[in-house]
């Protein structure tokens, strides 16, 4: 390839250098922010998996990385949501994701009418209601209004 070709290839792009001065943010999350960054945001074609090999980590680092990322703010739950998937957001017990899956398919449903359902399973009150915290802690009541409709 042509040096005039490399360069007309070539993105550039800008990313702000506070982002070595965040305490909280660790080398993986800083270069999952830099690789986020490369990408222009019309094209967010890219997944999990080609932003570890980019990285230089794992699926699971990277994964970390984007949970940090987006609790300092740095990325939005959607953009997490949309590249992670709400299944391998191990922030999540396996109770609040599957809370999040039933309110996503009944999006009308209130706080009672979900204790009501805690009698059809294992399930106490106390479970559903740290399920449903989890959901608001991880951000998910932001992405999905009906879920505030049942905030706690």
């Amino acid at each position: 390839m042509s040096n005039e070709a490399q360069q007309s290839s070539a993105r550039s792009f800008t990313v702000s250098s506070e982002i070595f001065s965040m305490p909280n943010l660790d080398i993986y999350a800083q270069m999952i922010y830099f690789v986020l960054s490369s990408f222009s945001s019309e094209s967010m074609s890219v997944n999990v998996h080609e932003l570890a090999r980019k990285g230089r980590m794992t699926v699971k680092q990277a994964i970390k990385a984007m949970q940090d990322l987006t609790e300092q703010k740095l990325i939005s739950h959607k953009v997490f949501r949309h590249l992670v998937g709400e299944f391998q957001d191990d922030r999540l017990s396996w109770a609040a994701k599957g809370l999040l899956t039933y309110c996503k398919e009944h999006p009308s449903i209130t706080v009672s009418e979900l204790l009501a359902l805690s009698d059809q399973s294992d399930e106490d009150e106390t479970t559903i209601r740290k399920a449903l915290l989890e959901l608001k802690h991880a951000g998910y009541f932001d992405d999905y209004p009906e879920l505030r409709k049942i905030a706690i």
